[in-house]
């Protein structure tokens, strides 16, 4: 790695231990049980809550998205998360008693040094293919940079003038927000923030799986006669599989690799498979993995890692691991779950439904079953009180979301049409709608069971051994349970797409969008779940670490054996994913590039390249740009994206979906070709007005988009500000 690259990761490094440390006081009073205090989780909440005041101000028209309003959004946020700390004890007391513990330490400096070793290795692989271009790298890159030229929220569509952005935007606010505070470009900070939340998915699940079995080490008395080294291994080796499994493991998808290759479109079952020796490995083609099941997306981290689209649910993946690890530290240490507790939860699940809008349902169902097990299981309130509790729980959660969600919520219109009812029967199609239920005639896709088996038979097989092995025995931990109710929701969530879907644009892919938000979280949960249930099947067979005092499995069969080879098989089968994927992706990691990821344009589109640059540079605020107007994943709307300055149209599809209406973007592609081919002066004028237009982009695009175009029109109307070697851009007279 070159050395400027180094210098970009120190710098953004240096920046999340700073945030690390201004909020490790509070993280450490959260997660006060927790053998880490929730390092880890200090970064996030540091970076989340900062980016939220801000917008919240901003929104207010109170302070505008500036440098120095960060710092004052940064400095106002500290002074607040040290306020339950004041509560309690004195400041200066629990820092001391806090710095004091070897123990916290050893596990802050474990888990920085993890955090930094993934941040470095993932924007090493990034520097390989640092492009951004392709895929919808182009909506996100456009996000963040028209939220970096925005002096006040909502932050304007850059391919819908004058409109704002109608999409949950939250998480490339907070890009946005540390790309300011780091002072570096935008076009580096994309690969570094793809690279940190590699680093998050990692370490917060790494912190997460530590803490599960560090309590059942202590639940059984295994540390009793157990030395230090072999107690910190299996913690060690139990958070690192939990981490493994979530951010790097494929599905069983990647059987496919033994044999002959299918076409993309016709997927073979596993029983009609042929092995061929002499072609193994096959070309496997990584995608398949999540795009398995007919005109459905299923997809989970280590591809969209891979990938590197900045979307939502890639974004989230830190929020939602937060609000697991306050589940997880509730559950098995308060003896009930605080309004101050709650009032935090629901904070994250408005930061997460803000950033992935499905997140937010989603973990407010978590975190209602895991509060009404809690409930019924350890305090054995007769289910009247439960029901009257559950609904006061609900109550406050979702009060405190939609207030905490308020400043996106205000200027955010919902693009779901209702709930569709798959394989509805013929009388209900007559209706065609019942409140927000919709039955709609030859809408009736089901996924065959084999096909599920593929994709999360590895966790189902971890789910029967965590029930067959402790859950029937009733010799369950409080962390068993909690992991149980972890694989009961997100089973939840991939039986859903098999009844309902979200309504959305798409005619043949109506339950793509419901598959993938539900099961992305499905995988995630189930990641932790069975990496806690293959530590913890080995500490009951205690042979591999000599632990087990209490629990242990005696008269072990034959059959059982046969079972944990089986997994450790499938285990294997999830852990060859990554190599295919990033081996395709980046070419074998054979040619290095670096960080920057615009460079490409410079042999793509040389000239417009240097105009592009020279609108980044020279122009300030967000006044609106025309553009060439083209199809989405193309390379139109590359000057919007760039830029952060708003165009006339850019990808029409998206705004389509964004807007919920063909009919909102549609006429704007007349407009735009009118604007570059009409010979009539009124007419261009007209429109100018219309659309608030202050500049004209002409260039390679342009030119080719539409062959009628002349620049003598454009001399007409304004004057030449940019030029060179056929790239010229007009500034409206």
């Amino acid at each position: 790695m070159p050395i400027s690259d180094l210098s970009y990761i120190f710098q953004w490094w240096i920046l999340f231990f700073a945030i690390g440390i201004l909020f490790f006081p509070f993280t450490s009073f959260v997660f006060r049980s927790f053998i880490d205090r929730g390092y880890i989780f200090a970064k996030v909440f540091g970076m989340v809550a900062i980016s939220y005041v801000l917008f919240a101000l901003s929104t207010l028209h109170i302070l505008p998205f500036t440098y120095f309003s960060i710092l004052l959004a940064g400095y106002l946020t500290v002074a607040l998360s040290l306020l339950p700390i004041f509560t309690q004890q004195k400041f200066k007391k629990y820092i001391f008693s806090l710095v004091k513990n070897r123990q916290v330490l050893m596990f802050v400096v474990i888990e920085e040094i993890i955090f930094l070793l993934c941040l470095t290795l993932w924007s090493f692989i990034r520097s390989h293919q640092p492009d951004i271009h392709g895929l919808e790298k182009y909506m996100d890159f456009g996000f963040v940079n028209s939220i970096l030229k925005t002096d006040y929220f909502p932050a304007k569509d850059l391919w819908l003038a004058p409109f704002s952005i109608n999409y949950y935007y939250f998480g490339h606010l907070i890009t946005a927000v540390l790309t300011k505070l780091s002072m570096l470009s935008s076009a580096i900070t994309y690969n570094l923030m793809i690279a940190t939340l590699f680093a998050f998915a990692f370490s917060c699940s790494f912190s997460i799986g530590i803490n599960l079995i560090s309590r059942v080490i202590h639940e059984t008395k295994i540390h009793i006669n157990t030395s230090q080294f072999k107690k910190l291994f299996t913690i060690l080796f139990a958070g690192g599989i939990s981490a493994f499994l979530l951010s790097l493991s494929g599905n069983l998808h990647a059987v496919y690799t033994f044999f002959k290759p299918y076409s993309n479109e016709n997927p073979i079952p596993f029983w009609g498979l042929q092995f061929l020796p002499e072609t193994f490995p096959n070309a496997y083609w990584y995608p398949n993995a999540t795009r398995f099941i007919h005109n459905t997306i299923h997809e989970f981290p280590i591809y969209s890692f891979v990938v590197s689209d900045l979307h939502g649910h890639v974004i989230g993946i830190p929020i939602v691991l937060t609000i697991v690890a306050i589940l997880l530290h509730e559950f098995l240490f308060s003896k009930t779950f605080s309004l101050w507790t709650k009032i935090l939860l629901s904070f994250l699940l408005a930061c997460a439904y803000m950033t992935n809008a499905l997140d937010g349902p989603i973990y407010l169902l978590l975190t209602l079953s895991v509060i009404t097990f809690h409930l019924q299981k350890f305090h054995k309130i007769i289910l009247s009180q439960v029901i009257k509790k559950i609904a006061l729980t609900f109550l406050v959660l979702v009060s405190g979301l939609a207030f905490f969600s308020l400043p996106f919520s205000l200027h955010f219109n919902s693009f779901v049409n209702g709930i569709g009812v798959l394989c509805a029967p013929d009388f209900l199609t007559n209706f065609g709608k019942i409140g927000p239920f919709l039955f709609e005639p030859q809408h009736c896709q089901k996924s065959p069971l084999w096909q599920l088996l593929i994709l999360y038979g590895f966790f189902m097989f971890w789910t029967f051994i965590l029930w067959f092995t402790i859950l029937r025995k009733k010799i369950a931990l409080r962390t068993d349970l909690f992991v149980a109710i972890l694989c009961a929701v997100s089973f939840l969530f991939i039986i859903i797409p098999e009844f309902f879907y979200f309504k959305d644009i798409y005619p043949a892919h109506y339950r793509a969008n419901t598959m993938f938000k539900l099961t992305y979280q499905s995988f995630m949960l189930l990641s932790l779940a069975s990496g806690y249930t293959i530590v913890r099947v080995i500490l009951n067979l205690k042979y591999p670490f000599g632990l087990a005092q209490g629990g242990q499995i005696s008269n072990i069969k034959i059959g059982y054996w046969i079972s944990i080879c089986a997994g450790l098989f499938a285990l294997f089968l999830v852990s060859i994913y990554p190599y295919f994927a990033i081996n395709s992706y980046y070419e074998n990691l054979k040619t290095y590039r670096g960080l920057n990821g615009v460079s490409y344009l410079k042999t793509l589109y040389p000239q417009d390249f240097t105009a592009i640059e020279w609108l980044r540079e020279n122009i300030s605020g967000q006044p609106i740009i025309l553009e060439a107007q083209g199809d989405s994943y193309t390379d139109y709307a590359r000057v919007s994206t760039h830029t952060g300055l708003p165009t006339v149209l850019g990808w029409t599809v998206h705004e389509w979906l964004w807007r919920g209406s063909y009919n909102i973007p549609s006429p704007r592609i007349a407009d735009v070709q009118t604007l570059y081919e009409s010979k009539n002066i009124f007419q261009v004028k007209n429109l100018i007005r219309k659309y608030e237009i202050q500049y004209i982009f002409f260039g390679q695009l342009e030119r080719q988009k539409y062959p009628s175009s002349t620049e003598e029109m454009f001399q007409k109307l304004g004057s030449v500000v940019y030029k060179n070697n056929g790239t010229t851009i007009y500034k409206i007279n």
